[in-house]
């Protein structure tokens, strides 16, 4: 049997995150936030630092950008590896340096059984892990609408 986790529709998983960083981008300076690809910041929790790249950022006005296209499974069910993925990007954002604006961007997606986006799910259940200076912004890339919905609380 062969198991192809690839986006119906798409060139490549690749290609998809690429388009949404794009959308991101052109979002982001419609707010006028101007953002660059691959900004590498210093992170760290303690004395020792490296560099992480994140999808999109900017040093002047400081801004780091995370983003993720994920979706429910086909099944309707948590894609539990891609959950993780966002938390390992929630552990970024708070060992980087706090002067930056931190936007989680994500792609709403609507469970069929219930209707709550991923974002929402994640929210819920993972709430505990999201920095207080993190706002997750939600694009529905049906309508081109992008909504704020979780505000940095800084």
């Amino acid at each position: 049997m062969v198991r192809n986790f690839q986006r119906i529709g798409s060139i490549s998983n690749a290609h998809v995150g690429r388009d949404f960083e794009a959308a991101a981008k052109s979002i982001l300076a419609a707010a006028g936030i101007e953002v660059e690809e691959n900004h590498p910041v210093e992170v760290g929790v303690g004395q020792m630092k490296k560099l992480h790249a994140f999808d999109l950022g900017s040093d002047a006005p400081p801004v780091l950008v995370e983003c993720k296209s994920h979706r429910w499974t086909s099944g309707d069910n948590v894609p539990s590896a891609k959950v993780t993925v966002w938390n390992e990007a929630m552990y970024y954002f708070c060992c980087a340096p706090s002067h930056y604006r931190k936007v989680f961007f994500v792609l709403r997606d609507t469970r069929r059984r219930n209707g709550e986006t991923l974002a929402s799910y994640y929210m819920r259940t993972y709430g505990h892990l999201i920095p207080d200076d993190v706002e997750i912004w939600e694009l529905d890339q049906e309508t081109g609408q992008c909504e704020v919905v979780r505000s940095s609380n800084n």
